[in-house]
């Protein structure tokens, strides 16, 4: 009876075989892309002198409470009680953990920091297009530089790092704002509460999202005067800095408009302008976000949406109490990156991997011979995947090209009795009989470029 009840209850448990909702196995192919696209990152942070760091999977949740929005806090953070009776989150962002390292070491180190990482995050959202529940994401940060200068270097990293995909002004923008634009037209023109301020970043991050009519009903809810609701439907309607400075005139903001105007000379002064284009709605959702905010649009008509964003923010090192930093960063994930980048053709074919050799020897005899000889050239940095068993001929050209090898080498009978290899270009069918122990010129064949 017992035995019976037991394959009962083992037929009852099956486990899936798909991974968690919203997130992904990382077959090789897949994992081919995500390291082509982490290497084009670590590449252009490096250019810029950035630094790597990281920080532990698991934070106190008190740190996400302490400087993130509500939404992040109630609907979207992983938590759970450890067994030491702490409240814990799987890391949703990065940017609270680089603020907790910073304030570690920023009163000893030289500034400005640069520092780049590419954490894990998982996020509970609803999965869709471009957005999972689990991604990786290119942060950079730094910390100390001087006004506007940091806001500059960072825009050319973001610029930088999608040219170096091969991206141009046609296919990606960024749109910008700034916290002390919005707050300034909200608090001393409109004479908003904080409250309302607060409804109101929120009503506007989503005011190109949503139709005008329940925009409108949104507005109402705030039960703003009739000229401050003109007034910010005048703001939402600004397509460009000429038409921002018109409007920060008709307002008599004249500080905060020498302030602006001088930040946007600079991005022409360092040839950021074909990239850039004023957006009122961008004020990003995060409330430790101070000064300017921007997000990278893709242009394509198949996939316009935000590939990634940041800003600037003053205050976040004193959740701990310490005296204020400026930082700007911005976070850019694997899954938008990927779907911005086969939009517009820009990912290279990574369905074969990408092996150098594929060395095979058609009997027993050859077996010793193979295996030094590729220990041998895996040790001058050659790529080698070795047949673990005897091949003929005809199959070995075949698993060559599958396991992505440039070159295949036969390791047969007549190449036994000479201490050989023979060696085949598989692109132009280039072929040649080269003396084991003569391992340069093995080396000069396989490393030579194509000829087609």
């Amino acid at each position: 009876m017992n035995r019976e009840v037991n394959i009962e209850v083992k037929k009852k448990i099956e486990l899936s075989k798909r991974p968690y909702k919203g997130t992904r196995d990382l077959f090789p192919s897949d994992k081919r892309i995500q390291e082509y696209l982490f290497q084009k990152m670590r590449e252009t942070a490096l250019l810029f002198g950035y630094e790597p760091y990281d920080g532990p999977l698991l934070e106190e949740v008190e740190l996400y409470k302490a400087k993130s929005g509500e939404e992040l806090i109630n609907e979207q953070i992983y938590s759970f009680t450890d067994r030491g009776d702490r409240l814990v989150a799987i890391r949703p962002e990065m940017t609270p953990t680089l603020a907790r390292m910073v304030s570690q070491i920023y009163k000893e180190a030289a500034r400005p920091l640069r520092w780049y990482a590419i954490p894990n995050l998982m996020r509970y959202e609803k999965p869709q297009k471009g957005r999972l529940r689990e991604h990786w994401q290119f942060n950079c940060d730094i910390f100390g530089a001087p006004s506007s200068v940091g806001e500059l270097e960072i825009l050319s990293v973001s610029v930088h790092l999608l040219k170096n995909f091969g991206a141009t002004e046609n296919d990606f923008e960024i749109l910008i704002n700034d916290r002390h634009i919005v707050d300034d037209v909200f608090k001393k023109k409109f004479k908003l509460s904080s409250e309302q301020i607060y409804r109101l970043y929120k009503i506007i991050d989503r005011a190109k999202k949503v139709p005008s009519d329940t925009l409108d009903a949104m507005m109402t809810e705030l039960m703003l005067e009739p000229d401050s609701k003109k007034g910010l439907y005048d703001y939402l309607e600004i397509k460009n800095f000429t038409d921002l400075f018109t409007f920060l005139d008709i307002l008599n903001l004249s500080t905060t408009k020498e302030y602006f105007q001088n930040f946007t000379n600079k991005i022409s002064a360092f040839n950021l302008d074909k990239y850039i284009t004023y957006d009122p709605t961008i004020v990003r959702g995060l409330d430790y976000y101070t000064g300017v905010v921007f997000e990278i649009y893709d242009k394509h008509p198949d996939n316009r949406r935000a590939l990634c964003g940041g800003g600037a923010y003053a205050n976040l090192l004193e959740i701990f109490n310490e005296e204020p930093l400026p930082g700007v960063g911005f976070g850019l994930g694997d899954v938008t990156l990927k779907d911005f980048l086969s939009s517009h053709n820009l990912l290279p074919d990574f369905t074969k991997p990408d092996n150098d050799l594929y060395l095979t020897f058609q009997s027993e005899e050859g077996e010793q011979s193979a295996w030094n000889l590729a220990t041998t050239l895996r040790q001058h940095g050659v790529k080698v995947t070795l047949a673990l068993a005897p091949i003929k001929f005809n199959k070995a050209i075949p698993l060559a090209t599958r396991c992505g090898a440039r070159y295949v080498g036969f390791l047969a009978e007549t190449e036994i009795s000479e201490n050989a290899v023979t060696l085949k270009n598989l692109k132009n069918s280039e072929q040649l009989k080269i003396s084991i122990t003569n391992i340069s010129n093995i080396l000069d064949f396989i490393t030579s470029k194509d000829i087609d």
